[in-house]
């Protein structure tokens, strides 16, 4: 298993940026294929963003696509996402969240239930 922590939360003005990382326990980093989501009050969980295990694929939500940007650094055992142009429907709790290897059903990336580990969250504010 792995444990999972996000850091890099804040308050920022429109039309900011912020980086999040999420730091990852264990030497088997690499093994695993993480995932961003995001939950604002009174919302469902949304999906964010996709890398696998390697590096070597990502995917995007529409709604953040040309602003953010996931990466990670398996030698560092950390996972980011990189956050520009900020705007206000930005603001929401953000999740990092791994699973084994990937998920293999088409499409199952998007879906938090296919990912067993979750870090506590980071709280992201954008003020208009």
């Amino acid at each position: 298993q792995v444990q999972l922590v996000e850091s890099g939360g804040g308050l920022v003005q429109a039309g900011g940026s912020l980086r999040l990382s999420c730091a990852a326990s264990g030497r088997t980093f690499s093994n695993y294929a993480m995932g961003w989501f995001r939950q604002a009050p009174g919302k469902e969980r949304e999906f964010v963003s996709h890398i696998t295990s390697s590096g070597g694929l990502t995917y995007i939500a529409d709604s953040v696509k040309g602003r953010f940007t996931i990466s990670r650094d398996n030698a560092k055992n950390t996972l980011y996402l990189q956050m520009n142009i900020l705007k206000p429907e930005d603001t929401a709790v953000y999740y990092c969240a791994a699973v084994l290897w990937g998920c293999i059903e088409s499409g199952c990336y998007l879906r938090g239930a296919s990912y067993p580990y979750w870090g506590q969250g980071t709280q992201v504010t954008v003020s208009s």
